[in-house]
């Protein structure tokens, strides 16, 4: 089963030739299933309804952000396999300035059983790392009242705008402190990438990154529940996404992709 987590970068750059361009890029992957952040909606047009009926897959969007000139920013699910239930939660906010933030489930209908599946979009800046604390929390609560009764364990993809070390990421995965959630550990799936290969998905390799004033950082992530005789064990992982479509970068950020067990 293969997981993809992208940040499409809403409607920056050249927002028309990059929409070519990731569609393209996730043709070529395959995923059977994919997390996506920064996804627009307008004037009766859905991006994830658009890379759904190219790719034939099923979708779920939910809108993070109020409507801005005709365009609202939100996250969207894709499925290869039927998605049975969906749900939404919100997430606190870092003020009254600050977009929506929310997480994401659909409940998928796999081959092999119900796949608990989520994304989610944390607060983005240096210094906030105290307001993505609360928006794991209220995260890994969300995700563990949605996973217990499923064939495989949570996915949980998102652009945590965290590096791997940080409370954030230590609360979700459960392993050198108390888990945010009683119970609920995720795994980080870089952990079983090529130890030489430092993962970055935020990387000024990418055409939109050269004036960029944060260093390489890993802030994409997939993240799985230990697996369930078998299913959903972590065979490979690497990033996606990482070279121009006819000369043009699908998006600021490079995917994460990751193999599980089926």
């Amino acid at each position: 089963m293969r997981i993809l987590s992208w940040n499409l970068w809403w409607r920056y750059g050249p927002w028309e030739r990059r929409r070519e361009a990731i569609a393209a890029t996730l043709a070529e992957i395959g995923p059977d299933v994919c997390g996506l952040q920064e996804v627009w909606s307008a004037a009766g047009e859905n991006q994830a309804a658009g890379l759904a009926e190219r790719l034939g897959m099923h979708w779920c969007w939910t809108a993070a952000s109020r409507e801005r000139d005709g365009l609202t920013l939100g996250n969207a699910i894709l499925s290869r396999w039927p998605i049975t239930a969906q749900a939404q939660a919100e997430l606190p906010a870092g003020g009254p300035a600050e977009e929506g933030r929310l997480a994401v489930h659909a409940r998928i209908d796999t081959p092999g059983g119900a796949l608990p599946m989520f994304t989610t979009h944390l607060t983005y800046g240096l210094g906030r790392s105290q307001v993505r604390v609360a928006q794991v929390r209220a995260l890994a609560e969300f995700v563990a009242g949605h996973a217990a009764d499923c064939a495989y364990p949570p996915v949980v993809t998102g652009d945590l705008n965290a590096e791997p070390g940080s409370d954030e990421l230590r609360l979700l995965g459960g392993l050198v402190t108390a888990p945010a959630a009683p119970g609920l550990v995720l795994i980080d799936a870089w952990r079983y990438a090529d130890p030489g290969d430092p993962g970055f998905t935020w990387d000024r390799r990418n055409g939109y990154q050269a004036s960029s004033i944060l260093p390489d950082s890993r802030i994409d992530y997939i993240l799985v529940g230990p697996h369930r005789r078998g299913r959903g064990r972590v065979q490979s992982v690497r990033l996606g996404g990482t070279a121009p479509v006819d000369g043009v970068w699908p998006s600021d950020h490079f995917a994460v992709v990751a193999e599980l067990q089926q």
